[in-house]
């Protein structure tokens, strides 16, 4: 794959996941994941802009991506943040109040930000925060990076839960769990081409 066109992808699904967030999940207050999550708490606290957070918590974790996984995918996780941040902080002020009722949102949202986390997976970056530690123990144990996030971010959730609003624990987790079985068949799909055996004629004589 050229890098222009990894490049792309990574542009692709940064942008589906920000507009998941923006859309469908933060008018709801429904934290995505551990970074959303303080981001949702500061914003309900004191009003701090959701991008201006997710940028601020993200800088600790490309620093252990430098460590952990190379120049490379760092370099490609500060990349996904800048445009996921920015597409945030172009939408958010735009949708002030939920688009239809929560089951509704909960569920678009979901599946929309799982989709878009997905493709950042499978082309070997995240979006920072919790994702890149998921990224981490799913090269090193070989496990599923979607299970693995779900539980990391499940103790961030029930704190914004108790903050912000008790049911958005359950939605929360909701939220996870359809994402993470996105990510996770995403992670699945073969895009290998077939390849065919060459067809060699001989000519006698």
């Amino acid at each position: 794959m050229s890098l222009g066109i990894k490049m792309l992808g990574l542009a692709i699904g940064a942008v589906i996941q920000g507009t998941a967030m923006s859309l469908f999940l933060f008018p709801h207050f429904i934290s995505s994941g551990g970074a959303a999550g303080i981001s949702i708490i500061l914003n309900y606290l004191i009003q701090v802009p959701y991008a201006a957070t997710l940028w601020a918590l993200n800088a600790g974790m490309i620093v252990l991506a430098f460590k952990w996984l190379g120049k490379s995918s760092a370099i490609g996780t500060l990349y996904c943040v800048s445009i996921t941040s920015v597409t945030i902080h172009f939408l958010s002020p735009v949708v002030t109040e939920p688009i239809s009722n929560i089951f509704i949102d909960l569920s678009a949202g979901a599946l929309i930000f799982g989709i878009g986390l997905g493709i950042l997976f499978r082309l070997g970056a995240s979006s920072g925060g919790m994702d890149i530690l998921a990224l981490i123990i799913s090269k090193l144990r070989g496990v599923k990076p979607g299970r693995t996030l779900f539980y990391i971010n499940t103790s961030i959730l029930l704190l914004t839960g108790i903050i912000v609003d008790v049911r958005t624990i359950a939605y929360a987790i909701a939220c996870q769990w359809i994402a993470t079985r996105v990510i996770d068949l995403i992670g699945t799909i073969s895009f290998e081409k077939k390849t065919f055996p060459n067809i060699q004629i001989s000519k006698d004589g």
